[in-house]
């Protein structure tokens, strides 16, 4: 069995369905073949302006993962924006805190501290006094982990962006042993560890293997562009087989 569970974001599913009113692809069926084939969670990041994944999927899903004993749900977003109206309707296993602004066209950096920990701590509290986990989307700066447990977090999400950048260059190494530090210094404190943003099958493993304690990666754009050669189940599988680590 892998030891890094793999979380399939169904987001550009829904991208693709939204060019047109005929409700293709299906969401919800996309989910159900992505956990057929073996994937150990589904993520969501509806955005206020409902681009992608919208509110009525954010409740099928929930539905679909309730015949799914021991699959997570992780629904990521902006806690200030429509985040905790989702996480106290839908209680999911996970809820990953992401700072981006209504009208950014992807996630691309992590919180901030001392700066973020005011208005963070009492959503996280309030989250975990639902029974919902807590991930917090952070750069790989080890100084920043510590304050990010004492506000109350359970994991950390990484930001792989640069460390995908990188792949195939010469910072390739420089940028891992960035991402081995944050995770040595995020389980030092006491939390768990989480990846995503640009992984794919060419980067992956070397970055499983890299990573202290990576627990789960969450997965979007590049495996559903390879299920679109590849279909679901396959593309599924070969993530999974990148996280053979052991």
């Amino acid at each position: 069995m892998s030891t890094t569970a793999l979380s399939v974001n169904v987001n550009k599913v829904a991208l693709l369905r939204n060019t047109r009113h005929l409700g293709i692809p299906s969401v919800l069926r996309a989910a159900q073949m992505c956990l057929e084939a073996g994937a150990q969670g589904i993520t969501v990041h509806p955005r206020p302006d409902e681009r992608h994944i919208r509110a009525h999927d954010v409740h099928e899903l929930a539905q679909l993962l309730t015949a799914w004993p021991g699959r997570e749900y992780n629904i990521e977003g902006n806690p200030s924006h429509n985040l905790m109206a989702f996480i106290r309707q839908v209680r999911p296993q996970q809820a990953t805190f992401v700072p981006d602004s209504e009208d950014q066209f992807t996630s691309d950096h992590g919180w901030n501290f001392p700066q973020d920990a005011e208005r963070l701590a009492p959503l996280v509290a309030e989250c975990r006094a639902l029974g919902v986990r807590v991930s917090l989307f952070m750069d790989p700066v080890p100084e920043q982990m510590a304050q990010a447990g004492a506000v109350g977090a359970d994991r950390v999400e990484l930001y792989t962006e640069p460390y995908a950048a990188a792949w195939g260059t010469p910072q390739q190494a420089v940028e891992l042993e960035r991402y081995r530090a944050a995770a040595r210094a995020a389980l030092d404190s006491g939390l768990g560890v989480n990846a995503g943003h640009d992984l794919n099958l060419h980067n992956l493993t070397a970055f499983a293997r890299g990573v202290p304690g990576l627990q789960e990666v969450s997965i979007g754009h590049a495996l559903v562009a390879d299920a679109l050669e590849l279909g679901y189940r396959a593309a599924v599988q070969a993530y999974l087989a990148c996280l053979q680590t052991q």
